[in-house]
C-alpha cells in the first residue's frame, strides 16, 4: 500500500450512498484575521456575496463552491439567548461584540467550506495559501493557539459493514497518524481527543465483529458518548438514526450529516510539513485499508495479538510496515 503525499490521493469510493459524486465538507481554524477580512478572501477568489450575519460571523453565499461560513469559533458571541436576562436587542448585540473583539485574540476565527465534490479538493489549496500570506497563524505559532482541522467525507455506501471497516481501519491507524502528525505540544498539554476505550476497540476488531446497523450505532453509543473523538460518528449515526443518539448523548453541537466527522489536531497554515494534501492522503490510506477486506482483518489479528503481549512492540512502527510492506 504505497502512497504519495506529492499528489491528491484518489479515495476507493469517487460516488456517495446515492451512487452521486462523493462530496467534503472542510472547517480550517486559524488565529490574527478576523472573520470579515477571511470572507473577503473568500469572495476574491471564489466569487459571492458576502452577507454580515453579525460583527463575527459572515456568510459568502453562492461562490463557485458553494456557501461559507466565516466566524469566530465562539457560540456565546452569536447566540444573543446566552444574554436573556438583557431587555434590549441593541444591548445584547453590543455585548456580544465587545466580547467578540477580546475573545478574538486567542479564541480561533474558523472558516466552514461548503460541501465540494473530492476533484474540487485541490482548489481549496488557494483558500489557504491565500489566508497565510495575509497574515493568518496556524497551530505552532504560538503556546495559546489550539487550532483545529477538520474533513468531513461523505460516505460511500450506507451499509453496515462498510462504515465498519472504515472504524475498524481507523482504530488500526490511529497510533500510526497521531504519530506521522507530529501533534502539536499545545495540543498535548490541553488533550486534543480522548482515544476510543480499549475495551471498544478490543471488541471491533474481533475477526467475527460485522454487525447489523443497529447494534454497530449501539456499540457505539455505549463506548462513546461523546463528541471527544478523532473519528467522531455521532453526526453520521443521528443522521442514520437520530432518536438513537438522542437517547444516549444529549448535546446540541451534534450536526446530523451522512460523513465521516475526522478531526485533525493541527492547523499549521504555511509550515513546510503541513498541507491540505497531506491530511487528505492520510484519510485516504484509512479509506483503502478499509477497502482491502484481507490486509484488514489480518492487521486487526495481528493488533490484537500484539495487545496481549506483556511488553507490546510500538504499534504505530508496526502500523507503518503494514502498509509499507505487508
Amino acid at each position: 500500500m504505497l502512497f504519495n503525499y506529492d499528489t491528491f490521493i484518489d479515495a476507493p469510493h469517487d460516488t456517495n450512498f446515492e451512487g452521486k459524486p462523493r462530496h467534503i465538507g472542510v472547517e480550517i481554524e486559524f488565529g490574527n484575521l478576523t472573520a470579515k477580512e477571511s470572507a473577503e478572501h473568500v469572495q476574491k477568489l471564489f466569487g459571492g456575496q458576502i452577507e454580515e450575519s453579525d460583527k463575527h460571523r459572515y456568510l459568502v453565499k453562492e461562490t463557485s463552491l458553494g456557501d461559507f461560513i466565516c466566524e469566530l469559533d465562539s457560540e456565546f458571541v452569536h447566540n444573543t439567548n446566552n444574554l436573556n436576562w438583557i431587555d434590549t436587542q441593541d444591548i445584547k448585540s453590543k455585548i456580544q461584540e465587545v466580547v467578540g473583539d477580546i475573545s478574538a485574540m486567542v479564541v480561533p476565527c474558523e472558516v466552514v467550506c461548503p460541501p465540494i465534490e473530492l476533484n474540487d479538493l485541490p482548489k481549496l489549496v488557494d483558500l489557504l495559501d491565500t489566508l497565510h500570506k495575509s497574515g493568518a497563524k496556524g497551530t505552532a505559532e504560538s503556546p495559546l493557539f489550539g487550532f483545529g482541522f477538520q474533513l468531513n467525507p461523505e460516505i460511500a455506501k450506507k451499509e453496515a459493514n462498510y462504515i465498519c471497516a472504515i472504524i475498524k481501519a481507523h482504530l488500526l491507524l490511529s497510533d500510526w497518524l497521531r504519530a506521522t502528525i507530529k501533534l502539536d505540544l499545545t495540543r498535548q498539554v490541553t488533550s486534543f481527543t480522548n482515544p476510543f476505550p480499549k475495551e471498544y476497540i478490543r471488541k471491533v476488531l474481533a475477526p467475527d465483529y460485522w454487525p447489523d446497523m443497529n447494534t454497530l450505532i449501539d456499540d457505539y453509543l455505549r463506548h462513546n458518548p461523546t463528541r471527544n473523538r478523532e473519528l467522531d460518528m455521532l453526526p453520521l449515526f443521528s443522521w442514520i438514526d437520530d432518536t438513537r443518539v438522542k437517547n444516549s448523548v444529549e448535546d446540541t453541537r451534534i450536526k446530523s450529516r451522512p460523513t465521516f466527522h475526522y478531526r485533525l489536531p493541527n492547523a499549521n497554515l504555511g509550515q513546510k510539513d503541513w498541507s491540505l494534501r497531506k491530511e487528505w492522503n492520510r484519510w485516504c490510506i484509512v479509506e483503502q485499508l478499509a477497502h482491502d477486506t484481507d490486509r484488514l482483518n489480518a492487521m486487526s489479528e495481528a493488533y490484537l495479538e500484539n495487545n496481549e503481549k506483556l511488553i507490546a512492540e510500538n504499534w504505530a512502527i508496526k502500523a507503518s510496515e503494514w502498509l509499507l510492506i505487508s
